[in-house]
């Protein structure tokens, strides 16, 4: 069948998944303190936030919206995706190629077939992501209810960007990275190996290739990546190799994944300070690989348990 004739039918098919998937996921749990940190949202907008519903195809009001700007969480106002990856699949709902980086989750369903997409930030749903339909050149799609989106026009969309860092343990990294000014959100994963989807069982290993890492999204009119880099050293011993504290091994390594090439200047640039500044600096500087999000029990570990970092600690080093 080819992608014209597929396109046809995929609509009725796109539905009676969704339907079939909303009655197996098991709802997002909410108490009086999700209400009153996130936005009021409307008993349908619940249904399908909250609770992992779907709205009617070709009936939300940003199946075929065209307007130059960002969508954002209806649930929490995190930007989510860009108009210039939206794309007409004909499937009924509004449908991207690509996300804003760091800020939408890919979870498996329960039934083994399809991947949920839900905000980075507030855990709200949005809908599956689908993957080898040939749609554009990305052979990815988002399909988002339109319900779990609102839209910012471009003068009025924030501008992001997105920093990796690896320090030792990711709990710490996080912990310092995630209270900066400008950090919208802080995610602990896996980076630089040569496994895909590595659990955190096979990272621990130290056989996968990979680093714990922090990946952080950022306003770059509240904050610079060159602030963030500096914070990044001053959080952590870039002087020991392949280990921090006490937490020894290649995954505890001291690393900089850089996303363009301005980046990878201020890091190496930085690094050239403290070396004349005494310090013996270990600190690799390598270009972003895939990104891989670390399972849920690692995100914002130490806000949860109300502890500190036991191998992170700040020291002033510019």
């Amino acid at each position: 069948m080819n992608i014209k004739s597929f396109t046809l039918i995929l609509p009725l098919l796109t539905l009676l998944i969704f339907q079939s998937c909303a009655q197996k996921q098991s709802p997002m749990k909410t108490d009086n303190n999700d209400k009153a940190k996130y936005n009021e949202l409307t008993s349908q907008e619940e249904y399908v936030i909250i609770n992992k519903g779907t709205e009617a195809p070709f009936s939300g009001k940003y199946y075929l919206a065209k307007d130059s700007g960002q969508y954002i969480c209806k649930r929490c106002n995190a930007p989510l995706y860009a108009s210039s990856d939206k794309f007409n699949s004909g499937c009924g709902w509004p449908s991207f190629d690509d996300a804003i980086p760091g800020a939408v989750k890919e979870t498996p369903d329960l039934d083994g077939h399809r991947v949920e997409i839900t905000c980075a930030n507030c855990g709200g749903h949005l809908g599956h992501v689908f993957k080898g339909e040939g749609f554009t050149d990305k052979n990815t799609r988002h399909c988002v209810n339109s319900i779990s989106l609102n839209f910012t026009p471009t003068m009025n969309a924030a501008k992001i960007d997105t920093a990796i860092f690896a320090a030792g343990c990711f709990w710490g990294v996080e912990y310092y990275l995630q209270k900066a000014d400008g950090v919208i959100t802080a995610e602990s994963g896996y980076i630089g190996g040569h496994v895909k989807n590595p659990s955190y069982k096979e990272v621990c290993t130290g056989r996968t290739g990979h680093a714990e890492a922090v990946r952080v999204i950022f306003d770059p009119s509240k904050t610079t990546y060159k602030k963030l880099a500096m914070l990044f050293f001053e959080t952590h011993d870039p002087t020991q190799a392949n280990g921090q504290g006490p937490d020894l091994g290649n995954q505890y390594r001291s690393e900089i994944f850089y996303t363009n090439n301005e980046q990878k200047t201020i890091a190496e640039e930085l690094i050239q300070t403290l070396k004349i500044k005494g310090l013996d600096v270990v600190t690799r500087v390598t270009k972003a690989s895939e990104f891989y999000v670390a399972e849920d029990y690692h995100q914002d570990y130490y806000e949860g348990n109300g502890h500190s970092p036991y191998c992170h600690k700040y020291t002033k080093r510019f």
